[in-house]
């Protein structure tokens, strides 16, 4: 175009004196909103356009802060949340990002991706994944945030609560997805990773239950609605499409916590290590915690095991995971306290109440569960916690 126009000098004078006119014009159009308000849709619209397309602030990127919540019922919180108003400003869609990289890289992306649709939205259908996925999206192209899909997925997964996304840090991961789940789960998160975009939810780069109420929620834009969850943007330039320009780092960390439903994660990772047959190897195990490890099945597929007191216990699924392997049946039973772990079965009441965390899978039968001793180990969810005796 520019080489056209050099050779049509005319014309090209003819369209240098409109871009004045409209510069001149959109000057007045900013004058009046400034005195007058932006109250028209149209003000707004250009208002933002304008936003997006000046420089980034002096300031940095907001913080991404832990996610700590208001201590509020259930249905109080859906009429808090009820009460927040949605953003009156434009929601454009954000911009096609195709990832590319090794297969290996690939891999581990769409299945970072499909973990966190599946287990933050699966219950929300096939648009609650999409948002879920996209938001993961948004913040991989934001400045505030990783540059990776897994990066984004499992920032914060390291602390026992505030995680960005909470199925990282709550024991979610201990549960297996269905066949049919996480199969349309891959798919979903194949499309993203792709370049297809789910508009609805805009650039959100924060989202929530309706029956939560984060502390940053007052804070943001709210600027959709799918299912039960809620989503937000942040307020002023950072939340404009200038500010989603970060790049793909084109690689992608090995996650140990999803080896067993990614082939992609498990290779070159300690979870390989359990196999079909047994356990990993105890040194292994004693990475994420186990003091010691006793089989005390004659089938080889009950564990009794004593793990340190400090242990993180959100690190308990992936200790199980590790040492039950792919065994169709399996049962894991840990105490922190050595003298009152059983040496055999039966285990006595006393041994049974002392108990500190269990896992047991039935393949089967489809069953999968995993408790904590919530006198130990304290936790979001009463449902995870064993019952007092």
């Amino acid at each position: 175009m520019l080489v056209w126009l050099k050779h049509r000098p005319n014309l090209h004078d003819a369209v240098a004196a409109a871009v004045m006119v409209f510069a001149l014009v959109a000057a007045v159009f900013a004058s009046q909103s400034a005195g007058q308000g932006l109250d028209r849709p149209g003000q707004r619209v250009a208002a933002r356009v304008r936003t997006e397309m000046i420089a980034p602030p002096p300031t940095p990127a907001p913080p991404v802060e832990p996610v700590e919540y208001a201590e509020v019922t259930p249905d109080d919180a859906v009429a808090i949340n009820a009460k927040v108003p949605f953003s009156t400003d434009p929601n454009p869609a954000a911009r096609p990002m195709k990832l590319t990289g090794t297969p290996e890289t690939l891999a581990r992306s769409t299945d970072c991706l499909a973990a966190a649709a599946y287990y933050e939205a699966a219950t929300e259908g096939d648009d609650g994944m999409r948002a879920v996925a996209q938001v993961v999206i948004n913040r991989l192209r934001h400045p505030a945030f990783p540059k990776s899909i897994c990066g984004v997925v499992f920032q914060g997964s390291e602390r026992t609560t505030s995680c960005q996304f909470t199925f990282t840090c709550d024991g979610s991961l201990a549960r297996t997805p269905s066949i049919a789940g996480w199969k349309r789960a891959r798919e979903i998160a194949e499309q993203a990773i792709a370049g297809k975009v789910f508009k609805p939810v805009g650039h959100s780069t924060h989202y929530h239950t309706n029956w939560v109420v984060p502390y940053w929620s007052g804070s943001l834009d709210k600027v959709a609605q799918v299912g039960t969850h809620l989503f937000f943007r942040w307020t002023g330039w950072w939340g404009t499409p200038g500010a989603f320009r970060g790049a793909y780092a084109g690689v992608e960390p090995a996650i140990t916590r999803i080896a067993a439903l990614s082939p992609a994660h498990a290779m070159g990772s300690d979870a390989q290590l359990a196999d079909a047959t047994g356990p990993a190897p105890m040194l292994e195990l004693g990475k994420k915690g186990a003091r010691s490890l006793n089989i005390v099945s004659a089938g080889g597929d009950a564990f009794v095991v004593v793990i340190d007191r400090k242990v993180n216990p959100n690190s308990l699924p992936s200790l199980a995971l590790s040492a039950c392997g792919q065994k169709e049946f399996c049962k894991f039973m840990a105490w922190t306290d050595a003298e009152k772990a059983p040496k055999a079965f039966p285990i006595e009441l006393a041994e049974q109440r002392s108990l500190s965390f269990s896992y047991l899978r039935n393949k089967s039968s489809g069953f999968e569960r995993m408790l904590w001793n919530c006198r130990e180990f304290s936790r979001t969810d009463a449902n995870q916690c064993m019952k007092a005796s």
